[in-house]
């Protein structure tokens, strides 16, 4: 982990002057002086990411909170398939969560920018819930990582059950007609408000545009969904699959990584009451000028338990 050099000398104190007379104006907010020291400070390690990402699960399984808690920044985010968490919530719930056994597997580190990285791995688990068992997985996971103040804490953690995908359905003419008819790509405005961004690529999908899609995703996206981990090839030519009309989107939450990435996290909810809602949640980030999406993950949401009739078996 990366400290920040008290300044002692009388030389860094000329170049710590000469920086902040040369500085221009920046937005306003959290950690931004720290985001100035370690504008040029490289990100950690893979092996650095991967052993603090151990860390917090070692907490977990030996119910250290306090020293869970203390890897958590204060506006870390939970999105589990009963619902979003912030930090006071996920260590609270994670106090009904008995875990004797992870293990981890396919880890990839990919670097946002020097303040903050996506971690990516697959996890099996023995542990029980609220007295419940918890299925074993596998589950796909991801996490992101930040500095904040010289301190690398992690930020946001996901993770969907992995499912076979039945075979996709053969395309009907009407299907490839309309695919091939997909007009010009002709990206949209996006920006630092990841809400907006989102929305702009929902639109994307509804008018069939998926070279504006394609043109939206940094070179290294990656999805994780409980049918797959997608590059970019393959999440463009996902989408194709699905109409996006037939969702509703609600329940927009966004926090701000730094002043270059942002995360944005929402419910969906199809029309068609026998599908599966599911929690969506992407990562955008400044590249050259440009927002352009890194992540997206969805998993499904819990289903309700249903009632116990008097006399039912349990």
């Amino acid at each position: 982990m990366k400290k920040i050099l008290a300044l002692v000398s009388f030389l860094s104190l000329l170049i710590f002057a000469a920086s902040c007379t040369n500085q221009p104006a920046t937005n306003t907010g959290t950690n931004s002086n720290a985001n100035m020291s370690m504008s040029k400070t490289a990100a950690p390690s893979e092996a650095d990411i991967i052993a603090k990402e151990k860390a917090t699960w070692d907490a977990v399984k030996k119910k250290e909170y306090d020293a869970f808690g203390n890897m958590l920044t204060s506006d870390y985010i939970e999105v589990t398939d009963e619902g979003v968490f912030d930090k006071p919530g996920i260590i609270a719930d994670v106090k009904n969560f008995n875990l004797t056994e992870a293990t981890f597997s396919d880890w990839k580190m990919t670097p946002i920018d020097n303040d903050a990285v996506i971690l990516t791995y697959q996890t099996t688990l023995k542990a029980t819930d609220k007295g419940g068992e918890v299925p074993p997985g596998p589950y796909r996971s991801a996490a992101v990582w930040v500095n904040r103040d010289g301190k690398w804490l992690a930020f946001y953690y996901q993770q969907t059950p992995v499912k076979t995908a039945p075979p996709p359905p053969a395309a009907s003419p009407n299907k490839t007609e309309k695919t091939a008819a997909s007009p010009a790509a002709t990206p949209a405005q996006t920006g630092p408000d990841p809400i907006a961004d989102e929305k702009i690529v929902w639109d994307l999908f509804k008018s069939n545009n998926y070279d504006g899609f394609a043109a939206l995703l940094d070179p290294t996206f990656v999805e994780l969904e409980s049918t797959g981990f997608y590059d970019k090839a393959a999440a463009v030519k996902g989408v194709a699959e699905f109409d996006a009309s037939q969702f509703d989107l609600s329940e927009w939450k966004s926090a701000k990584l730094d002043n270059d990435a942002a995360l944005v996290t929402y419910l969906v909810k199809p029309k068609d009451v026998k599908g599966d809602t599911e929690r969506h949640t992407s990562i955008w980030a400044s590249r050259g000028g440009k927002w352009l999406a890194l992540l997206h993950m969805g998993t499904p949401v819990a289903k309700p338990k249903t009632e116990m009739k008097p006399g039912t078996k349990t």
